[in-house]
């Protein structure tokens, strides 16, 4: 027995020919009877719409490995949380003659201050002399085992106008580099750009000047945005721009603003940033945990080496 066929000029369903219908699948266009009708954010499609669209939706994977960050904000709130937790409590406690600011601050290398005044030390006395004396204390720095001040260094502030500034460009630059990278990237090019500016202070700032702020790592997330934007052959004018106001900036005030960290930080997130967004994807976690590791491996030795010197 033949089936029936619907009469010649009238729609059928694509899968099902025998089938008189007047609905189109919304996405391609065809007709489709209602057992096919599938539902869709406005209207129906087709079963076959159904499964490409299916295949095109992001997975739960970044787009450079790891998994996507179900809250692009999170990881910058946090960051800004602690900042300014460690700000209400320096301040709290004295501001800059806090002694929170005495264990946080970048210190290359110890001094030894008038007891209850860290602003102000006397050049050229050793630890051995400072400590025997009844009006001093002695600072440590990083050259004397206090090896944290290259992180924490980061997360300290005193100017309300220094972390207000750090905490507004991490809002703007964390959430769009978090979405990208992922939470862990992420977080890993932030605390390694901060690092990656100790470091170079720790190099060739003065040995008993003190360092702080995150602008390091902020820093960092720029020259990373940035490595992204070429990536994904994106517009970079603006971001060029953005940078370069900021190096006049540090460049005009370098007197009070930390060169060296500003420019650590910098050449730290594109290396970083690299080293993520152009692994080979057949073996990216393997070549980005090498990477990254072998970009810390190497800023532990320049920090050693500094430290010898020093010592």
């Amino acid at each position: 027995m033949t089936e029936p066929t619907a009469p010649a000029g009238v729609p059928t369903c694509y899968r099902h020919p025998d089938r008189e219908t007047y609905i189109s699948c919304q996405r391609c266009g065809k007709s489709i009877c209602p057992d096919c009708m599938r539902d869709a954010a406005v209207g129906f499609q087709c079963p076959d719409c159904v499964a490409e669209g299916a295949k095109s939706t992001r997975s739960g994977r970044a787009a450079y490995g790891g998994r996507r960050s179900g809250d692009p904000t999170l990881t910058s709130k946090v960051l800004i949380g602690i900042n300014a937790a460690v700000w209400l409590l320096v301040v709290a406690t004295g501001g800059a003659g806090s002694r929170l600011y005495d264990v946080l601050a970048l210190l290359p290398a110890g001094r030894c201050v008038p007891s209850g005044s860290s602003g102000q030390y006397f050049p050229g006395v050793s630890e051995a002399a400072c400590v025997n004396s009844a009006t001093a204390q002695w600072i440590p720095g990083v050259a004397d085992g206090a090896v944290w001040q290259l992180l924490t260094s980061a997360f300290l502030h005193v100017e309300i106008w220094h972390i207000g500034f750090n905490m507004l460009a991490l809002w703007v630059l964390g959430p769009q580099l978090e979405a990208a990278l992922g939470r862990a990237r992420f977080l890993a090019l932030y605390l390694l750009s901060a690092l990656a500016g100790s470091t170079l202070v720790y190099l060739l700032a003065a040995p008993q000047g003190s360092t702080l702020g995150a602008s390091g790592a902020v820093f960092g997330l720029m020259g990373g945005l940035l490595v992204l934007a070429f990536k994904v052959r994106g517009n970079v004018s603006q971001l060029l721009m953005w940078i370069g106001i900021n190096v006049a900036i540090t460049v005009v005030g370098r007197g009070f603003i930390s060169w060296q960290g500003h420019l650590g930080g910098l050449v730290g997130g594109v290396l970083i940033a690299a080293i993520i967004v152009y692994a080979p994807r057949p073996r990216r976690g393997a070549v980005q945990a090498v990477g990254l590791g072998a970009l810390t491996a190497v800023l532990a030795g320049l920090v050693v080496a500094r430290t010898l010197a020093l010592t």
